[in-house]
């Protein structure tokens, strides 16, 4: 720690010299703490300066952070850590107009001094890399140098290093808008206390907790396994698809889902120190990861530098005439092409985000614009999600308030829309819930948890008469007349007996078919929506919102997974709108999975799209971005083959001399990048109507 203020701390951290340390990982990580206003890196002086606001702890922290980085930090391959310097930028530009006038030995030391690290970089870039854009500008340079024209070489250092400042700029405020995102949200955790199960917040936990998740639920802490064994979904922290199972004793991460089972974890570490593992996945997929269009074109780039090269080489040795060399060799089209995807690209996910979208990543963009089909799934998507339950139907000697106590004891450990409605009616209703023990969720059919010893099941049809084997005859005729009227229902049964009945009912969200219309006059070619509701209820939904093409009813989870699958192999580009546990098969099958913002955690997780705010108008503005992303990067990779093409051929017959080749070539490359900017944060049509 070098200097601290109440609100800002400056920390010397030496790590900061190696050249593979991913710098946006270190800062997302350091801006994610609660607190964090600001982070500063400067790698030359192997500093960071924090601002933040003022709370206890964020110091020892950030030293904590910083001393046990993990190898996620370090990139494969050495990035350029050089952060330009607008002061540099400005004495060069200087030095270059006031050239011509000094004494010729003082311009030419002088000169030669001002041109040496692009002749550096160029030999070394030319004896490692081979030939790149870093060996045409130091060949114009030392052509230019080499026939005494310093005014002219000055200018072309001085444009470069202005070209080079404002493409850092431009990527390094679409870097700062993506990590602006990353702030952690406080998520509910249940933890156990004296035997029984407590809920509270995520912040709220402490060094030795012990944290109790089940099937469907993200690990919120790093610790190791107390009890219990389940199979985990990591695949967004290794990238490794396969499931990983514990048992007691093993270590597991913050960020895993639980694919099957229930443990208990004693958390090792816990707050914003867990928060490392989304972070990393966050970065991994949108900074790092490009897309096939960004990979097309920085090979084609890297591709025309030799031609460029071999085309000013031709030019001296047809015309003898250094400056027309000169002139072709300022010209590339490599700053352009490979600056324009990456700046276009996370400008686009930051206009996303800001219009409640969250795109992780380049090929999620990508893979949204090229969607022909959308999937729904009906719960929570096209319908409100907003469950309200409408009557409470005891069979035996229960009442109901005691039925819907005990629904909403076992219903409160999970966030589907059902358990929403059942455990907000019984507190509308000011009904204290039975404390639960041993609670399991089966994944798209209930819930099995014991009160007092008492074994209680909770869920749907299926799952209460087929898979359980309890008598539900009673409720046939009562069940069916309600599922006429749209409504959906939930069996509970105690110790293998059927208790009752919970009737809730849904409607249908007043923008979904607006959006549908929406979406269809954006170039959609089907639509369609799969449901675990009867047929009635099915086709009552259909007529309300139009626009829908297909619509598939009482439907298992499987069974999503398997229609999004025929539909991929008939051709189609597909998109499956989801937010619940169930979902996570076909959100993962889909081209693009879109999780809606309350969804469950394995849906959000396997989600490469997430709404941020409960509206469906999300996804008409996510579409929208994500075509005019594409359109943008391909207007770019036109315009600068065009303009490029056009400077070096002017240049190429002698037309243009190399400064005011250059000048055209660096100002054809900043408002390219202008463009992608000003076009990727521009509103979208359903933002507009927002």
């Amino acid at each position: 720690m070098v200097h601290e203020t109440p609100n800002r701390v400056r920390l010397r951290c030496t790590l900061l010299y190696r050249p593979e340390l991913d710098l946006d990982y270190v800062k997302a990580i350091l801006s994610s703490f609660k607190g964090v206003t600001q982070v500063r890196l400067n790698p030359r002086a192997a500093s960071i300066t924090v601002h933040y606001d003022g709370r206890s702890g964020v110091k020892e922290l950030l030293v904590s952070t910083l001393d046990n980085l993990p190898q996620e930090a370090y990139l494969p391959r050495v990035q350029e850590n050089d952060q330009m310097d607008l002061l540099n930028v400005t004495a060069l530009g200087a030095f270059a107009l006031v050239s011509p006038f000094l004494p010729r030995p003082l311009a030419k030391g002088l000169s030669w001094l001002a041109a040496a690290p692009t002749l550096m970089k160029g030999v070394e870039t030319l004896l490692s890399k081979g030939v790149k854009v870093e060996v045409l500008d130091a060949a114009a340079v030392g052509m230019s140098l080499a026939r005494a024209d310093y005014f002219t070489a000055n200018a072309i250092v001085a444009l470069l290093t202005l070209g080079r400042y404002l493409e850092y700029t431009s990527d390094k405020k679409s870097v700062d808008l993506l990590t602006s995102l990353l702030k952690p949200q406080v998520e509910k955790v249940w933890v156990e206390i004296d035997g029984a199960e407590v809920s509270m917040a995520a912040d709220q936990l402490e060094i030795g907790s012990l944290v109790i998740v089940g099937s469907g639920e993200m690990i919120p802490v790093d610790g190791r396994v107390e009890e219990g064994e389940a199979s985990l979904n990591q695949s967004s922290i290794t990238g490794e698809a396969a499931p990983r199972h514990v048992a007691p004793g093993d270590a597991v991460l913050s960020g895993a889902v639980v694919q099957e089972g229930r443990i208990k974890i004693k958390a090792g570490q816990v707050g914003n120190q867990t928060s490392m593992a989304r972070v990393n996945r966050f970065l991994e997929n949108s900074l790092r990861h490009k897309s096939e269009p960004e990979r097309r074109t920085e090979e084609l780039a890297d591709k025309l530098v030799p031609f460029s090269l071999g085309l000013g080489l031709a030019e001296y040795a047809f015309t003898r005439d250094f400056r027309r060399a000169a002139s072709v060799l300022t010209v590339d089209y490599s700053c352009a092409l490979k600056l324009a995807g990456p700046v276009g690209v996370r400008t686009s996910m930051y206009n996303a985000s800001q219009s409640g979208v969250m795109i992780k990543g380049a090929q999620a963009l990508e893979s949204m614009a090229g969607v022909d089909t959308i999937v729904f799934d009906k719960t929570g998507t096209l319908t409100t999600g907003d469950l309200k339950v409408t009557q409470v139907v005891p069979f035996n000697r229960l009442s109901e308030d005691r039925l819907l106590a005990m629904a909403a004891g076992a219903e409160e450990h999970y966030t589907h829309p059902v358990a929403k409605a059942v455990v907000k009616r019984a507190e509308e209703k000011g009904l204290p819930l039975p404390a639960m023990s041993q609670v399991d969720f089966i994944v798209a059919h209930g819930i099995s948890a014991y009160v007092d010893g008492i074994r209680v099941l909770v869920g749907s049809h299926h799952f209460i008469c087929e898979d359980e084997g309890v008598d539900t005859s009673q409720a046939d005729l009562m069940a069916s007349k309600f599922r006429q009227e749209g409504k959906s229902i939930l069996y509970v049964a105690r110790k293998g007996v059927l208790e009752g009945l919970v009737v809730m009912e849904d409607e249908v969200r007043p923008e979904a078919p607006m959006v549908l219309k929406n979406l269809k006059e954006q170039g959609l070619k089907k639509i369609v929506v799969l449901t675990g509701d009867h047929m009635e209820t099915a086709r009552h939904l259909a007529d309300n919102l139009g626009e829908v093409d297909q619509i598939h009813w009482e439907l298992k989870p499987e069974d999503k997974a398997e229609i999004v699958k025929g539909l991929q192999a008939q051709g189609t580009k597909l998109a499956f709108v989801g937010d619940g546990v169930n979902d996570a098969p076909a959100l993962v099958s889909a081209d693009v999975g879109i999780c809606m913002p309350l969804g469950a955690d394995l849906a959000r997780e396997s989600a490469q799209v997430l709404l941020m705010h409960d509206d469906l108008r999300g996804l008409a503005v996510a579409r929208e971005i994500a075509v005019r992303s594409q359109s943008t990067l391909n207007h770019c990779f036109r315009a600068t083959l065009a303009l490029n093409t056009a400077v070096l051929a002017l240049a190429s017959m002698g037309v243009l001399s190399p400064l005011t080749s250059a000048i055209m070539h660096n100002t054809s490359t900043i408002l390219t990048l202008g463009y992608a900017t000003t076009r990727s944060m521009a509103k979208t049509k359903m933002a507009e109507k927002n």
